[in-house]
């Protein structure tokens, strides 16, 4: 591992953003053994120091990244920590699969942390590869390197005070870390129950009078830009609003976004569109360092010194990263080289499926219909009529209403089909090992030959997606949990690219439909979700029939 040397003394001279103390000032700070020994004014610099950018809510696993490779794609932006949620892996390999992302993070000079997964399952009714309860959730808040309860998804378990839910709040109460939340459209009296159990942030709202009812109860608000939702653009002016209440952060971002940086670009988008450069800094550094009380200098004496130098805020430019004192990042390079994983893990016993399997006799003609909206997690339903084909209800492209499936990997022949809207694939099918919580196997198409071979291909190489069209394959890997690939972004970015780019040619016009698929099983976000097990009504949180 390279990384850059450390000094005994070293003395940084520039232009210093203290959105702590809300002040700008030419300065000089004196580091000394990792730490920061003295701020003071003076010094010519030209250069900019700032505290670090941390992403407050995220899921690495969706970047198809390793803790340690996600650190080394973030890092030349400014980005030394994070809160990550793991329970993308711990959903495949229970407290197995968090201790791996913890001891991954480690073996990198960056400051990652961890909340413990709340609900994996995501729900009672979706079947996933491991069950983390109370004790499970006990044990890993004892861990320091975890800060906080991970968001909890069951929101009407919390609204009606189910034991099982509560009894790991209180958990996290009990070790004084805060808990994270995950609350979509809840308002009034409903939002009020939830967040008065104790849940302290949100990164779900869409809207500022949503954002703001929930701030008004003492949340604070996450502003998330991911692959698939993106809520920036609606939500930045609260960082002027209301600036101690407000963090910034990705939830899910695909490899190909991080090329150009995280939550860098959030920084630089508010202060472009006239928010405080100070308020901005604050929602990407101190809001969440003090929330999760973590380890991470604000430009404080005896601070780590934790800090950034850059070129310019307009454009928002990097140009040096130190982390506890050290340069782990120069102009655009991460100096420092992830480990390689020497034995992988994986929680993958599917069999392969048949065109019979999936299937769905003509009972009726009309169908509920999951309808996605690019940029959002939340979908529509509608009630559609099927194309049918010798009595078999199959994907109508004409009408962009496709047939959706979902295969349990975990060892029991399931299927669950229904139909989507808003893909427009004309040709061939994309499948999956990615589909949030559960991470079965999920996967749409033009036709149900297609749909099959995908399917059977990511089942042929234990987890990955897999794009099939006509004599054309191509397929990622994903031997990590069928989550996550050992190679660097650069590498993952272009085989995500070259999917893209051929489900393009085959008629999608979603900008990101690889992370919009994989939460189109996630049964606890409105409105319409497919499982293994069926349909699921988020709104009416049960098992609905296919048929209208």
């Amino acid at each position: 591992m390279e990384v850059g040397r450390w000094k005994v003394k070293t003395v940084i001279e520039g232009k210093v953003y203290d959105p702590l103390n809300g002040k700008v000032f030419n300065g000089r700070i004196t580091v000394e053994k990792g730490k920061i020994k003295r701020v003071e004014p003076g010094g010519t610099g030209r250069e900019i120091i700032t505290p670090p950018f941390i992403d407050s809510h995220v899921h690495i696993e969706s970047s198809l990244l390793t803790p340690a490779q996600f650190a080394a794609a973030l890092a030349p932006f400014g980005v030394i920590s994070a809160v990550a949620d793991p329970h993308e892996i711990a959903n495949v390999l229970g407290t197995e699969g968090v201790k791996f992302m913890v001891e991954n993070g480690k073996s990198v000079p960056v400051k990652l942390f961890f909340a413990a997964p709340s609900c994996v399952p995501a729900s009672p009714l979706s079947k996933a590869g491991a069950v983390l309860g109370v004790k499970e959730v006990e044990e890993l808040l004892k861990l320091k390197e975890v800060k906080s309860l991970g968001e909890v998804m069951n929101f009407p378990g919390v609204i009606n005070r189910e034991e099982k839910v509560m009894a790991k709040i209180e958990a996290a109460k009990r070790v004084k870390k805060p808990i994270d939340g995950h609350a979509p459209g809840l308002k009034g009296e409903e939002a009020r129950k939830y967040f008065e159990a104790g849940i302290s942030t949100d990164h779900e709202s869409t809207t500022l009078e949503e954002a703001e009812e929930k701030i008004k109860l003492g949340v604070y608000i996450q502003i998330r830009e991911g692959s698939a939702a993106r809520n920036f653009r609606k939500l930045f002016p609260l960082i002027e609003k209301y600036p101690e209440k407000v963090m910034l952060c990705t939830d899910d971002r695909s490899p190909d976004d991080l090329t150009s940086g995280t939550i860098n670009r959030l920084v630089e988008t508010a202060i472009e569109e006239g928010i405080s450069p100070l308020k901005a800094l604050r929602a990407a550094s101190v809001n969440p360092i003090i929330h999760y009380k973590l380890p991470v200098g604000l430009l404080r004496p005896g601070d780590p010194a934790d800090f950034l130098i850059l070129e310019s805020l307009k454009p928002l430019t990097v140009k040096s990263v130190y982390c506890n004192g050290r340069k782990i990042a120069h102009n655009g390079t991460p100096l420092f080289v992830p480990p390689a994983i020497s034995q992988t893990l994986n929680n993958f016993q599917a069999e392969k499926i048949t065109e019979e399997e999936i299937r769905i006799t003509a009972l009726r003609e009309f169908v509920k219909t999951i309808i996605a909206t690019d940029g959002e997690l939340i979908t529509d339903k509608a009630c559609l009529k099927a194309r049918k084909i010798k009595n078999n209800l199959c994907s109508d492209t004409d009408n962009d209403v496709l047939k959706l499936v979902v295969v349990n990997r975990y060892g029991e022949k399931r299927i669950g089909v229904g139909f989507i809207k808003g893909f427009n694939l004309k040709r061939g099918a994309l499948a999956m090992s990615i589909a949030h919580d559960h991470h079965n196997i999920i996967a749409l198409g033009a036709s149900d030959r297609e749909i099959v071979q995908a399917v059977n291909r990511v089942i042929e190489v234990g987890g990955g997606i897999s794009l099939h069209a006509g004599n054309r394959n191509i397929t990622i890997p994903l031997p990590i949990a069928g989550l996550m690939s050992n190679s660097n972004v650069k590498s993952l970015a272009a085989k995500v690219t070259e999917i893209k780019t051929e489900l393009q040619n085959l008629g999608c016009r979603l900008k990101n439909p690889l992370i919009t698929l994989s939460f189109m099983a996630l049964e606890v976000i409105p409105k319409l979700k497919l499982t293994d097990k069926g349909l699921f009504d988020s709104e009416r949180f049960e098992l609905t029939f296919l048929y209208c």
